[in-house]
């Protein structure tokens, strides 16, 4: 037990990521049923299918489970008011100040995690009020800091800022890196990449299998001037980087990028013409898996190396 697990009351530190087009109703509540906490993520739905996917969960799952909400959601008033009236009890706030909403949540008595990319904004953050940070490493798929800061390098700068429970994230796929993550200060993981990979995911069947093809540098940072995202080297892919070589405009790139790109790639399966977000550990899965197979893979290894890293220290006497 620590403080992460007290707080969301799960058995392991183990948080999945609310990833757009991956993080279904189905994924939140296995993540759930191991041991760890399962977001739904909003970013990808209409509010009625995001209440639709609650109540699907709130049925199957008897375990704690949460919501992820990008705050610059266009219908935020709407995402909001579901989550108080299906008794929402945990909310990871990201993409936007959390100044607005977290003294709303928390009148509510709901729990509120902000996720970020830098110390700076972790303290902006225990201002707000939240409950818990996440800080994520450029690492990561999808939307990501600007100021490219390693999840290495990330967690110790966040953990001297502020001494809110903190939640990795980035690069995090394996027991290896959640004991990593752990020895940096943090108190839970977040994991987003590994999960879209899983069984539940809702993602389609070809982007799953794009993730665990992928070879290391399979990833890159683009989209810098308008919101920069990681993403696999694909068709679109290049033409977004042929532009950005050639310094396009912002008002070029919106028009290269279009509307429903991301769910092209993702939910539909489109690999040359869709935006395939994911992050660089893609390079490590090697297997489409059920969940629960993967939450035991972790903590089994996490187990394995903490015993090895305490071997070592008694033998040293570090």
């Amino acid at each position: 037990m620590n403080r992460i697990t007290q707080l969301f009351g799960i058995e392991k530190p183990i948080i999945q990521g609310g990833m757009v087009w991956c993080s279904g109703w189905k994924l939140a509540i296995a993540v759930s049923n191991a041991g760890g906490l399962g977001l739904i993520g909003a970013g990808s739905m209409h509010p009625d299918i995001f209440q639709e996917h609650i109540q699907k969960a709130k049925a199957a799952c008897h375990k704690p489970f949460g919501v992820n909400v990008p705050l610059l959601y266009p219908e935020m008033d709407k995402i909001m008011n579901i989550i108080v009236e299906e008794g929402i009890k945990i909310v990871f706030t990201s993409a936007g100040s959390p100044k607005k909403w977290t003294p709303f949540l928390k009148e509510h008595g709901i729990t509120v995690v902000h996720v970020v990319s830098s110390a700076f904004f972790a303290k902006k953050c225990e201002e707000a009020g939240v409950d818990a940070i996440v800080a994520e490493g450029f690492e990561a798929g999808g939307h990501n800091g600007r100021e490219e800061t390693t999840t290495l390098t990330l967690i110790p700068n966040v953990r001297t800022a502020t001494n809110l429970p903190l939640i990795a994230a980035g690069g995090i796929g394996c027991g290896k890196s959640i004991l990593a993550a752990l020895s940096l200060g943090a108190d839970g993981v977040q994991i987003g990449t590994r999960f879209a990979a899983s069984e539940e995911s809702s993602s389609h069947i070809n982007f799953k299998e794009a993730i665990v093809k992928l070879e290391e540098g399979g990833t890159k940072l683009a989209l810098k001037k308008l919101a920069p995202t990681r993403l696999i080297k694909n068709k679109f892919f290049e033409q977004v980087y042929e532009a950005e070589c050639r310094g396009a405009s912002p008002e070029e790139m919106r028009e290269i990028l279009g509307k429903g790109r991301s769910k092209k790639g993702m939910f539909e399966g489109d690999l040359e013409e869709g935006e395939l977000e994911i992050g660089q550990v893609g390079a490590m899965i090697k297997a489409i898996q059920p969940v629960s197979t993967i939450m035991n893979e972790m903590m089994a290894e996490y187990k394995q190396e903490l015993e090895i890293l305490q071997s070592v220290q008694s033998k040293y006497q570090f």
